[in-house]
């Protein structure tokens, strides 16, 4: 993997593909930096060589049009003062503006381009587009793993501009040794915890992973599929009719590959899909007409435990009840609680898909796992085993 420790930027111009597309408020304010933070060991690293940095990144969807709301200079401010630099910026990202201010950068400076969106050619992959953009640096870094795979001008097009000079970041090396820890190098039993509401959206992370883990644990909504495909059940939860042969297929994939499968025992039951609705534990194979499950039972996450707790490589994707109602995010916090035990105790846990991160952010325990995934769908198509065209530039 060629990684910018590899590589002395000293009198170099660094142009470095971020993923700064960072939420924002009504005032435009950020309200979760992460992404920014995440990159400052590679713009460090690079200041400390004595080179200098051009960030690019997109925000939002202006589709290529120029659209105010979706400028950079609205985050200007907070990414100097999370990178501890002062950051310069300038209006476009190509043309004679851009060119000027790449030009007159000085070693241990910084320049942010103006959003690549404002560019159609960006999103379509345009190699005239991505040719301009090679003229501005020296080197090319790629640490946004966030877009790792989408074919973009800025994230794959403009490497074959950079033969000998381009490079992965510090963060999109540590999301790529994450990734491996638990596809191929993690110290075993490895755990992979599948959660969220479908199995259409799982499968191929599922078949991609099963040769690679000793457990696996279904939970959430998808988990009604398998157990009424099982012959359970279900009442008014969640199901996708259409899966079920499939739900009984991967079972058996799973009994092939010696893979143990762990699905919930029991749930907690509403009846209706509302935080403030009559709710009772049941046996998840049992659940009566017209109630529905919304979160693992107690028997369920003592299980789960268990096999968590006897884990060394844990990963885990989607939540396991509906932790955005209070009522039912006990389930998933156990889970939370039981990860965060067992990494304790030296187990690596990688945690990686929008509704995973987004759960361990608001419940506090980013810090108390081994790894959390900057990049949802860039994570999942690695977990599917795709190889992301953001990787394969700087691969080839």
């Amino acid at each position: 993997m060629k990684t910018i420790s590899d590589f002395n930027f000293k009198d170099k111009k660094a142009l470095v593909r971020v993923d700064f597309n960072v939420p924002q408020d009504d005032q435009l304010k950020i309200t979760d930096n992460t992404r920014i933070s995440a990159v400052k060991p590679t713009v460090d690293k690079i200041i400390n060589d004595g080179g200098s940095v051009i960030l690019m990144t997109h925000l939002g969807r202006p589709k290529g049009e120029v659209k105010d709301e979706f400028s950079l200079k609205h985050i200007v401010t907070e990414v100097s003062e999370v990178l501890g630099y002062e950051v310069k910026f300038v209006d476009d990202s190509i043309g004679e503006k851009a060119e000027k201010a790449a030009s007159d950068l000085q070693p241990g400076q910084i320049l942010l381009l103006e959003n690549l969106r404002f560019h159609n050619e960006e999103e379509k992959g345009d190699e005239a587009f991505a040719e301009k953009l090679s003229k501005l640096g020296d080197a090319y870094v790629n640490d946004a793993f966030g877009t790792a795979h989408r074919a973009h001008a800025s994230t794959a097009v403009i490497a074959n501009y950079f033969k000998s000079t381009k490079f992965f970041g510090l963060l999109m090396a540590d999301e790529l040794k994450a990734i491996d820890k638990v596809l191929k190098s993690g110290e075993k039993p490895v755990t992979a915890i599948l959660g969220g509401s479908k199995v259409s959206t799982k499968i191929t992370i599922i078949e991609n992973i099963l040769p690679a883990v000793d457990n696996l644990i279904i939970g959430g909504g998808m988990a009604f599929t398998f157990i009424k495909a099982l012959g359970g059940k279900i009442g008014n939860s969640l199901v996708e009719e259409d899966k079920l042969p499939l739900a009984l297929e991967i079972l058996g994939k799973a009994k092939e590959h010696n893979v143990k499968v762990y699905l919930p025992s029991d749930t907690i039951i509403a009846e209706s899909f509302s935080n403030d609705a009559d709710r009772k534990e049941c046996d998840i194979y049992a659940i009566p007409e017209g109630w529905m499950g919304m979160d693992a039972g107690t028997r369920s996450r003592e299980q789960f435990n268990d096999v968590l707790l006897d884990s060394r490589t844990i990963l885990w994707n989607g939540p396991i009840g509906v932790f955005e109602m209070s009522n039912f995010s006990a389930g998933t916090e156990a889970l939370g609680d039981s990860i965060a035990e067992a990494t304790k105790m030296g187990a690596f846990s990688l945690v990686g898909g929008g509704d995973s991160v987004a759960f361990v952010k608001q419940f506090g325990y980013a810090d108390k796992v081994s790894y959390v995934s900057t990049g949802g769908g860039a994570m999942l198509e690695s977990l599917e085993g795709l190889e992301l065209p953001g990787i394969a530039a700087i691969n080839k």
